[in-house]
């Protein structure tokens, strides 16, 4: 890509706008319930462009790909653990004919959905797996790997293992967080912002962040405790449009475009290197950020 490197732009002190939700979208092109939304890379590619061109046009300086439940472990509940590579390429590849020279290609790579803790998954496997999505995602045009939603160090730490080690992609990490009872913010495995931040670092990550689970309100807490914690790593912030209400049956997310744009700055102020939308999120949402960037 012409732009050069991500991490090149963050150095001259540039805010960047990131994405929205991509679920949003799929639901209402017709992804139904226990429909696999990766293989409409292949099946239905002219939705997922539309979608990635959706994000570019509101001016995202980057976007996804559809690759978040794209390694082997996933796609094997669907009977597509042959065709990882075939489905993220592909993914990769769509986003990147979006971007053109307009924007990065930060693709998806979400958990698998097993634990080393338990020993249901040996390191070798995860590792293994890991490395044959960023190896397509990167032959596809990617130029990072977005590791996210993570909640288990040893986890994370083995996906930016094996980027780092079989891609030149820049490498970003971010976990998905819980307000506790205490007050406090923890992963679903206990993990707080401080140690995310210096294992996924010192593991090789570029850019690190949080991600899902939380409106901008609440990110902005998590931000500030992960920027004291290490104050020169870039963040990355994928924030849900507010937490989901029940609104005639169906999730709705009560956060609108011009109150994320009025939280963007505050949220830069405290730390942000990037910032865009996830759950709820939607290319309006991404242009009153950018918009509120850009006084």
């Amino acid at each position: 890509m012409g732009r050069g490197k991500i991490m090149d732009a963050l150095k001259g002190g540039k805010v960047l706008i990131s994405d929205g939700a991509w679920g949003t979208f799929m639901h209402k092109k017709g992804l139904g319930p226990g429909e696999c939304p990766e293989l409409w890379c292949v099946e239905r590619p002219n939705d997922i462009y539309d979608i990635a061109k959706s994000y570019v046009d509101a001016g995202s300086d980057m976007i996804e790909a559809n690759s978040f439940g794209g390694s082997s472990f996933k796609l094997r509940h669907y009977g597509l653990a042959g065709r990882v590579s075939e489905i993220n390429e592909a993914a990769a590849a769509l986003s990147k004919k979006a971007a053109g020279d307009q924007a990065w290609v930060i693709a998806s790579i979400g958990p698998t959905g097993e634990m080393l803790v338990t020993e249901e998954v040996t390191e070798e496997e995860l590792y293994d797996s890991f490395k044959e999505q960023a190896i397509a995602l990167e032959r596809g045009g990617a130029d990072a790997a977005c590791i996210e939603t993570m909640s288990a160090i040893d986890e994370a730490c083995l996906a930016i293992k094996a980027v780092k080690e079989n891609t030149k992609m820049e490498i970003i990490c971010t976990y998905s967080f819980e307000l506790t009872p205490q007050g406090v913010y923890r992963t679903m495995m206990g993990v707080d912002p401080t140690s995310a931040v210096k294992a996924s670092v010192e593991a090789g990550a570029h850019i690190v962040g949080t991600n899902c689970g939380n409106g901008l309100e609440r990110m902005i807490i998590i931000v500030d405790e992960m920027r004291k914690s290490n104050k020169t790593v870039p963040i990355l912030v994928h924030a849900n449009a507010g937490l989901p209400i029940v609104v005639n049956g169906k999730d709705t997310f009560p956060d609108t475009p011009e109150f994320m744009a009025e939280l963007t700055p505050k949220i830069v102020a405290v730390g942000a290197n990037i910032v865009g939308g996830c759950c709820g999120s939607t290319p309006a949402h991404i242009t009153a950020m950018k918009a509120s960037v850009n006084k």
